[in-house]
């Protein structure tokens, strides 16, 4: 339980550092402005479908009574604004890290600097650490996908549906966040997905800590605009904590790659 506070300290940490540095939290903010403006334009679309998605996703309920029908409805409807809260939660952090690469780049190696030391990796050109990005964002939603629809279908189970799943959702969706706000620490590090996605899982703990408390804020459509720079400076503080002594090595390449 520890380790869970302390990732929940991580990301407060990060929001403290950004504030301590105004300059860096307004340069982080203009990526994260942009994405918003799209997230707003794509969630609008959403709202105004969820009567006509909802019917399609319960053709079985047409024959029903008008008063269990339309609860039906509006339960399926709650659920996937919920989703697509969700979602969007995860999929605007990735989108803004993409849209700021060279913003987060420098801000990351920033909160490195001010905390004792820089480790790079090899030089990566921007079009390449673009599209390796993409890629990476992509595997990535791919497993929350697999984990959370499940988790979609078990909301419809009474009493759990309504505490547990929502509490498991917020969890997994806290731990892909993290794979996702670290990937700019532990790229500039020469850690690829394989293996970040194997040291988050040895620190689960902390990974869960610090996502769930930012996908807790990301749920406030704009303080996640706000929140991002600390998010981005709170992950570079983790990526510290968990490849420890690294930052503090020259960084060597091995015999079949970054180490």
């Amino acid at each position: 339980m520890s380790s869970l506070f302390h990732g929940v300290a991580l990301f407060f940490r990060g929001i403290g550092w950004v504030a301590r540095h105004p300059g860096r939290w307004l340069f982080g903010l203009i990526p994260a402005l942009i994405a918003f403006a799209l997230y707003v334009a794509a969630f609008a679309f959403l709202i105004l479908n969820v009567g006509g998605l909802a019917e399609t996703f319960t053709p079985f309920a047409d024959s029903w009574a008008e008063g269990w029908r339309n609860t039906v409805r509006i339960a399926v409807g709650v659920l996937l604004v919920g989703a697509g809260l969700a979602i969007a939660v995860f999929t605007f952090v990735a989108v803004t890290l993409i849209i700021g690469e060279p913003f987060y780049e420098k801000l990351s190696e920033q909160v490195d600097e001010d905390l004792g030391g820089v480790v790079h990796g090899p030089e990566v050109s921007l079009l390449r650490s673009i599209g390796r990005s993409i890629r990476d964002s992509l595997i990535t939603l791919g497993w929350v996908l697999v984990f959370t629809v499940p988790l979609f279908f078990l909301g419809f189970i009474p009493v759990i549906g309504q505490t547990v799943i929502p509490v498991l959702g917020a969890m997994v969706s806290g731990f892909f966040l993290t794979v996702e706000m670290s990937s700019v620490a532990f790229e500039r590090r020469g850690i690829l997905r394989k293996q970040r996605f194997a040291l988050l899982r040895a620190h689960k703990a902390l990974a869960v800590g610090f996502g769930t408390a930012m996908f807790l804020v990301f749920l406030i459509p704009f303080l996640a605009v706000l929140a991002m720079p600390g998010a981005v400076a709170g992950a570079t503080m983790l990526v510290r904590r968990i490849t420890a002594p690294l930052p503090y090595q020259p960084y060597q390449p091995g015999p079949n790659g970054p180490r």
